[in-house]
Parts: C-alpha cells; sequence; structure tokens
C-alpha cells in the first residue's frame, strides 16, 4: 500500500511492486530495470529517486529522476502527477525519454517551464531480437581491455557527439563519460574491432537485466561507412549477447536514421514500440 500521497520517492520497502511493474516490460524498461536490480530503490545506493504512483492504493506507476526523467506504465493521471512534482522541483535531468505517447504529455506539461529543449526526437523505434543472427558475425569484433581504454575512448566520444550534439567532454571536462565508458569496459560490456591501433566498429551493451539488455553507441568512422561493418559487427554483438548476457538484445533508433533501421534489421531486430526524447 502506498498510503494516501499519489506520488512519492519509493525505498526498498516497494521493491517487489516496483520490479513487478518493470519486469512486466522488460525491453521498454530495460534501462530503468537495470539500475533497480542491481542497486534496488534506496536513492543514495541508486544515485537517483524513483517515484511511485498509487491508485487504489496500490503501486500502479513508476518515474525514473536522475540524468534522465523515464516515465514507467504511466497513463495520462500518473504522467500529470510525475509532471508536476519534475515542474515543482526544477529541471534536474539532461533529457526526458521513455514510451512516446507519456512522454510527449510529460513535455506538453513541462515545456512552459523547461523549454526550449536543445532537441526533440519525437519518434524513436524500440528494436528488440532474440534469435542469433542468419548475419555471418564479424569475429574481429571482441570484448575491449581496459589497456585500449585509449584507444577507444575518442570513438566513443565521437558517437556521442555525432548522436547528442554535444561533447560528454563539456562541463565537467569528461570525467563522469570516462568513468562510464571504463566501467562498460570492466564489466565485459564494451565491444570493438580494433586495427592497427584504430576502431572500426564499436558498440556497447549499456543497460542489464535478467530478461533483457540493450545496446548502445554503435559507431562505425564516416570514412568506412558503407561497407558492412555495422551489419557484421552488430552481428557478432548480438551473438555473444545472447550466449552470455541476456535471452533479448534490444535498442532504440531515431526513426531518420534509415541505414541504421536497415542494418539492425538485416541482424533480425523488429520493433516493439516507440520511445520519445526531449533533449537539453
Amino acid at each position: 500500500m502506498l498510503g494516501s500521497l499519489p506520488v512519492r520517492v519509493l525505498d526498498d520497502r516497494y521493491l517487489d511492486e516496483a520490479l513487478r511493474i518493470l519486469d512486466a516490460d522488460p525491453v521498454g524498461n530495460v534501462f530503468v530495470a537495470s539500475r533497480v536490480h542491481a542497486a534496488g530503490l534506496d536513492p543514495r545506493r541508486l544515485g537517483a529517486q524513483v517515484w511511485g504512483y498509487a491508485r487504489d492504493g496500490r503501486l500502479a506507476s513508476l518515474c525514473y529522476s536522475g540524468a534522465n526523467l523515464i516515465p514507467v506504465a504511466a497513463g495520462p493521471e500518473a504522467v500529470r502527477a510525475f509532471a508536476e512534482r519534475a515542474q515543482a522541483q526544477g529541471r534536474r535531468c539532461s533529457s526526458i525519454v521513455g514510451p512516446a505517447g507519456a512522454v510527449g504529455e510529460m513535455w506538453e506539461f513541462l515545456a512552459p517551464y523547461w523549454g526550449p529543449p536543445r532537441a526533440v526526437r519525437a519518434a524513436q523505434p524500440v528494436l528488440a531480437t532474440s534469435a542469433v543472427p542468419d548475419v555471418p558475425p564479424d569475429r574481429r569484433v571482441r570484448r575491449v581491455g581496459m589497456e585500449e581504454f585509449d584507444i577507444v575512448y575518442p570513438a566513443c566520444v565521437a558517437m556521442f557527439t555525432e548522436e547528442v550534439g554535444i561533447s560528454p567532454n563539456t562541463g565537467d571536462g569528461g570525467v563522469l563519460y570516462r568513468a562510464r565508458v571504463a566501467e562498460l569496459i570492466r564489466e565485459g560490456r564494451a565491444f570493438a574491432r580494433i586495427e592497427d591501433g584504430r576502431v572500426m566498429f564499436k558498440a556497447e551493451i549499456g543497460a542489464v537485466t535478467p530478461h533483457a539488455c540493450q545496446v548502445q553507441g554503435v559507431w562505425v568512422p564516416p570514412d568506412l561507412r558503407g561497407r558492412g561493418l555495422s551489419v557484421t559487427g552488430m552481428a557478432a554483438v548480438v551473438d555473444e549477447a545472447l550466449r552470455g548476457v541476456a535471452p533479448t538484445v534490444s535498442l532504440y533508433v531515431n526513426d531518420y536514421n534509415t541505414r541504421a533501421r536497415a542494418t539492425y534489421s538485416r541482424v533480425g531486430f523488429t520493433e516493439s514500440g516507440t520511445f520519445m526524447s526531449v533533449l537539453f
């Protein structure tokens, strides 16, 4: 029971209920679920808050409030309640991201207070696969070691800058981003094909639950694009992920990125939903 308040910050007393909601959509909720599965709901361990919305005294919807603001299983009433709480505390996130309907409604409420955004990605297909790709994988794609950090990191920065529109080295000089890249390498979730000290293809598995994982940071140098490196590279990553990470592999992509969407289709990904992102 959540009591009389419609929205409150959750703690570990609500962990089982929160995981019930998150695991009901293991692909759509993989980002938030990965953090809650790993750290629970205590804000100090999680490094963020998870807000809960009650309906008839029972936890019905969630909203992750950290570097990203992410509504989960949120209908119109929950979206409004979460948006009002976000507006009252002021913007602390760098993006709002999640199911397109909920994010669109949340942004409609928050735009007069938080706008203008740096960018709005209104339609981002969510893709998933549980099948080993038919495409032969590039066996030169492998897990990256920490001794290769200085080779891989510039490629990560290039990918982030191209995708998001700003360098991750802005602000804190890249301290947090470097730490995140290093963490993924140490955990064996960073993959690349490296030849003569150059990254030819790279991708990371950024979120993992017992049910699904999410690939991020897929990148090929601009001068090497169109040669099929992303197709065989993604086939290798999906193959490795299905073997030892999670039974379903997911990602999301901008709807206008037709080249990337064609790559993912060739590797076996199919659409399972649509995200929206508002970037600040």
